[in-house]
């Protein structure tokens, strides 16, 4: 019998997965590895599983015990607020890790949850770090990956301190560009699989002050909106934005 806080749902693949066959490799874990240490992580990377959309990959003060490599799809992660609020924490694509916020305390701090039908990579953290402690590349590559989180979520907190609304979504606009771009996708072209009010969590603003951004940025040229269908017309425009602000 499973229950909805089962961390296995009833879908799981067990699959071996190569990560040396992975395209997403660049992204992820495995840079810069031989290909005898690409096997020795092949093996430590040994299952894969699916994740249905609305379905949690973890939950807040679950125990910690892995890391996971998302291969394909796309997560927020968001924490439950005293008033009983989410507050989103995070928007996860394909090629980032998620799990990282239970390795101080070994226990989960945040929900993760599919934005849409995903797949991910298991990495026990237990075996990864006395694999890193052999292949020091591998650790080298893993505290850049948390570095990188860090950073992200340093900067994070810098654009809610100072930024004005119309600031804060260019910015949050500019970064998913990136990231796609980073992906081999259009950086100019996407979807965003989250909702205006998960986009206002993430960025502290209220539902309607979103919209409105949306509105006026499609009025002045910067963005086509179509629903959740966005393009980009004018990146200049939406940096000038943001080095107006700086």
């Amino acid at each position: 019998m499973t229950t909805s806080h089962s961390l296995h749902p009833i879908n799981l693949s067990v699959i071996k997965t190569a990560c040396s066959n992975c395209n997403l490799r660049e992204l992820c874990l495995p840079l810069g590895l031989t290909h005898e240490e690409l096997e020795r992580l092949d093996d430590l990377i040994s299952t894969r599983r699916r994740v249905k959309r609305g379905e949690h990959l973890y939950r807040s003060g679950t125990a910690f015990d892995a890391i996971y490599a998302i291969r394909s799809g796309f997560f927020k992660t968001d924490v439950l607020l005293e008033d009983g609020r989410e507050q989103v924490t995070g928007f996860q694509m394909a090629g980032e890790l998620l799990g990282l916020d239970g390795i101080g305390t070994e226990l989960h701090t945040c929900n993760a949850i599919a934005l849409e039908d995903s797949e991910i990579c298991s990495i026990p953290f237990s075996r990864l770090e006395s694999l890193s402690r052999e292949i020091h590349t591998l650790q080298h590559h893993f505290h850049k990956v948390m570095s990188r989180e860090i950073v992200r979520d340093h900067g994070v907190m810098m654009l809610l301190g100072t930024m004005r609304a119309e600031e804060r979504l260019a910015a949050f606009l500019l970064n998913l560009s990136q990231r796609f771009t980073a992906r081999g996708f259009s950086h100019a072209e996407f979807y965003l699989r989250m909702t205006r009010e998960e986009i206002g969590s993430y960025l502290g603003l209220k539902l309607e002050t979103v919209s409105r951004a949306f509105s006026k940025f499609q009025e002045e040229g910067f963005i086509a909106v179509q629903q959740k269908h966005i393009r980009i017309l004018d990146v200049a425009g939406l940096k000038a934005l943001m080095n107006h602000h700086a």
